[in-house]
């Protein structure tokens, strides 16, 4: 006799979105953490602590900018026993990159392969059926380079098909599923393995009251990995999650010092400019609406609010702004600012964790029926150029409409 909690799966299932042949779809999500929890309310003693800073206007900076990010937890690589063998990163003007590398390097290699068995395991195949690997960061510098590490530590095959993708910052993970549903377009019965991995060891400094920008950093990133797997036409025991559409890239024309970094002796000095959250606004609308036109079928029946929106959460402001230019309401975004709470601003992973939170809102959907589901929405991430990337997808765990 079958089980009424068999027959209810079942049921789930035939509600689920059929997926289309040949188009990519994500297949699984795995993150990976390192083990130090910072909570935000201890973040500035912990940091004028470490860099021996006792300056109180920073102090005072510090503190209202921990508030103004919405952050309440993040997880971070570097610990008060790297500082105790590292002593010099926190001393000003030493050169100290070999140190930040030795340490970047080593830790986001052992993430992303930590996050990629996670998402393996979701996925449920093997480790031999990996076709291909996308590895994206922002964090290391080195040949042979990080894809190259992962593959070994994750034994995979020594003719798998490596692409990486350097210093694409925050919009890194969604320009790698973009990659990635090429490959798994262009190549049939490929299985693409994207992961991404972040450390901000590169970038730690002592407060200096001539970098103000610099406390921005110490107050929204955080450290972390992804992964995804990637596939076109799943078989039947395969569960994809989102249907990949069209993709699009653009950089907009004099903004490419608004994200700047640049690597020297010190580590990466970087700096977000002011403006950044109103170049968003002003041209994410001409974005989308490019990104929707290359499927238009589905979209002339749909507005903004019909939508699910999952957007990189570079910072509370570029969240609001883009609520406000897309009239958006406020349940929209809640996938990217809950990620944003929970693991700041984690660079190219943070869209990983955005989808899991969606996969994750919409299994709670179905199982309480509160609320309509969302089939087509946009997966938005903005980065150093300013580069804008978006995909857009299908929800295909949302219930099929009768």
């Amino acid at each position: 006799m079958v089980s009424t909690n068999a027959v209810a799966t079942a049921s789930k299932q035939a509600l689920s979105m059929a997926p289309n042949p040949g188009k990519a779809t994500i297949l699984a999500l795995g993150h990976a953490f390192p083990q130090q929890l910072v909570m935000q309310d201890y973040v500035v003693d912990g940091f004028m602590r470490n860099t021996n800073c006792d300056d109180p206007e920073l102090k005072e900076k510090l503190t209202r900018l921990c508030k103004t990010t919405t952050v309440k937890t993040r997880y971070v690589v570097m610990s008060e026993e790297i500082l105790k063998s590292y002593p010099e990163l926190a001393q000003e003007g030493l050169p100290t990159m070999k140190q930040r590398l030795d340490i970047s390097n080593k830790a986001v290699t052992q993430m992303a392969t930590e996050a990629s068995l996670a998402c393996v395991r979701s996925w449920g195949g093997a480790l031999s059926e990996i076709t291909h690997l996308v590895y994206v960061s922002s964090s290391e510098a080195r040949f042979p380079g990080g894809d190259l590490h992962l593959a070994r530590a994750l034994g995979l095959s020594p003719d798998v098909r490596r692409v990486m993708l350097a210093f694409t910052g925050c919009s890194g993970g969604v320009a790698g599923l973009r990659v990635a549903k090429g490959l798994a377009e262009s190549c049939p019965g490929a299985r693409v393995l994207l992961a991404t991995s972040e450390t901000t060891i590169v970038g730690f400094r002592p407060p200096s009251p001539d970098r103000p920008y610099d406390l921005v950093g110490v107050a929204l990133f955080g450290d972390g990995a992804g992964a995804a797997m990637v596939g076109a036409d799943p078989t039947p025991v395969e569960h994809p999650l989102f249907e990949l559409h069209s993709a699009l890239q653009r950089f907009l024309p004099d903004t490419d010092k608004t994200i700047d970094g640049r690597l020297t002796e010190e580590g990466i000095k970087f700096q977000l400019g002011r403006e950044l959250p109103h170049i968003i606004e002003a041209n994410v609308e001409a974005f989308c609406q490019k990104l929707m036109q290359e499927h238009p079928q589905a979209m002339q029946q749909l507005t903004y609010g019909d939508m699910f929106w999952a957007v990189h959460p570079g910072g509370p402001a570029i969240l609001t702004k883009m609520e406000g230019r897309l009239g958006l309401d406020g349940g929209k975004l809640r996938a990217s600012r809950c990620a944003l709470r929970d693991f700041g601003n984690a660079s190219s992973n943070t869209i990983v964790y955005v989808l899991e939170n969606m996969v994750e809102e919409t299994r709670q959907r179905r199982e309480t029926a509160a609320e309509e589901e969302c089939e087509w929405g946009l997966i938005l991430a903005f980065g150093p150029g300013i580069t804008f990337e978006g995909i857009l997808a299908r929800n295909l765990q949302a219930r099929a409409r009768d």
